[in-house]
């Protein structure tokens, strides 16, 4: 009975660490494509109004993706573990955003953009789970 509570605390453990991981690889994966949005802005004509649409898209792909794979490997709970991957993306965000923005505050986008992670990541947890190795 002591080596079931010892591998399902290290199974528990071990999720957690894959479900961080899913939301390192969505705020890398956010990073190089936001860089990307940038040299396009920069080096083109489009115009900067699609700044905020773009925020909220490369967000989604990324914490889908990051769900994904997160969920993949833990292989069970995927709505709960890809919300949890969506949620952690938004408070790293939250906190980065509080640092380097100065009069950095709440407000309606900010709203709709946790709403569109925590969305994206309960349905890229449901794929993960779903995608056989």
């Amino acid at each position: 009975m002591e080596n079931v509570k010892k591998l399902e605390e290290s199974s528990k453990s071990n999720n957690i660490l894959k479900i961080l991981k899913g939301s390192l690889i969505s705020i890398i994966l956010s990073l190089i494509l936001l860089l990307i949005t940038s040299l396009v802005l920069t080096y083109t004509n489009v115009s900067e109004n699609i700044i905020p649409t773009a925020t909220i898209a490369i967000a989604a792909i990324s914490i889908l993706i990051g769900s994904i794979l997160s969920s993949m490997n833990i292989k069970k709970n995927g709505l709960l573990n890809g919300a949890l991957v969506g949620g952690i993306y938004m408070i790293a965000l939250y906190i980065l955003s509080s640092i380097s923005i100065t009069g950095y505050s709440i407000n309606t986008k900010t709203f709709i953009m946790l709403a569109v992670s925590i969305l994206a990541g309960i349905i890229g947890g449901i794929i993960g789970v779903n995608i056989h190795k």
